[in-house]
């Protein structure tokens, strides 16, 4: 039997194929001397798809690699190996029927969810970048892209909280609000729902205050964090807020992060809920 120089892998997945790919290269790695190349086919669900690649298989002698959910497709697969002669390897079934006989359960038989969970968690990166890179008041011109804008004075928690909302895949600007400081009229430009203000107790902010210059080495004499000031800047910010009505406000003092979080995503996720109810609404009455 003559002993072949070179390989062609072929790929074929229900999803991206991603999964298998990046198995069978870590697997011909270990056999640097050979030629190995790769074909894959993506979301590949009928019998028919399976066979026009099977031909192609048995007719240049490859291996096939294959990360299908659908029992039955798998086993359509395995037949054809068996019937057309060609190497083929089940890297997901196996495991599959294995989790499915713990749990003496069957599974969803969804093909192409570890793809969306891969979509999600890039999301959340993409999300997280652009949060860091709006922090305080920075780069107001792409304002209109954020999903959660942030408003209120020094030590208020919007840039922690501005994080951890990232983390949950929203996009989100923060905008610090000084007094000597015109607001920016990028602010009143955008959607007016997607503002939440902040604010919190003078005497919460003042201790806050103290506490963050006596860790900074810095005299607690100056305006920053005099109880007059703070009680002033705090009177001048909720003044502020109820000129614009439209934004809630919530107060932070003594609340965790993660419980103003649940309130902010909670808003934002029933007005995309009534946003996705009104375009039905008007579609509905279009095609009237």
């Amino acid at each position: 039997m003559e002993i072949k120089k070179n390989l062609k892998v072929i790929i074929i997945s229900d999803g991206t194929g991603e999964t298998a790919t990046a198995m069978a290269r870590a697997a011909v790695k270990q056999f640097s001397e050979k030629e190995i190349f790769f074909t894959r086919y993506k979301n590949v669900r009928t019998k028919d798809h399976i066979d026009a690649i099977f031909q192609e298989a048995a007719l240049h002698h490859d291996m096939v690699v294959y990360t299908i959910v659908s029992a039955e497709l798998r086993n359509y697969v395995k037949e054809l190996s068996r019937t057309e002669k060609v190497r083929s390897v089940d890297l997901l079934g196996p495991l599959l029927t294995k989790i499915a006989n713990i749990f003496e359960m069957e599974p969803d038989y969804q093909p192409g969810l570890l793809h969306q969970v891969n979509d999600e968690y890039f999301e959340k990166v993409a999300a997280v970048e652009f949060t860091l890179n709006h922090d305080d008041g920075r780069n107001l011109n792409s304002l209109e892209e954020a999903d959660v804008v942030l408003v209120g004075i020094s030590r208020t928690s919007k840039t922690p909280l501005s994080i951890y909302l990232s983390l949950e895949g929203l996009k989100v600007v923060n905008v610090p609000l000084v007094r000597e400081v015109n607001i920016p009229e990028k602010l009143f430009e955008i959607d007016q729902r997607k503002i939440f203000g902040l604010t919190i107790d003078p005497d919460a902010l003042h201790e806050i205050r103290k506490n963050r210059l006596t860790r900074l080495g810095v005299e607690s004499n100056g305006e920053y964090a005099d109880i007059n000031k703070v009680n002033e800047e705090v009177e001048w910010a909720n003044d502020f807020f109820a000129q614009n009505k439209r934004w809630p406000v919530f107060n932070v003092t003594g609340k965790a992060l993660e419980e103003t979080a649940a309130e902010i995503i909670k808003m934002v996720n029933m007005r995309k809920a009534n946003r996705f109810k009104v375009k039905k609404r008007f579609e509905r009455k279009d095609k009237k």
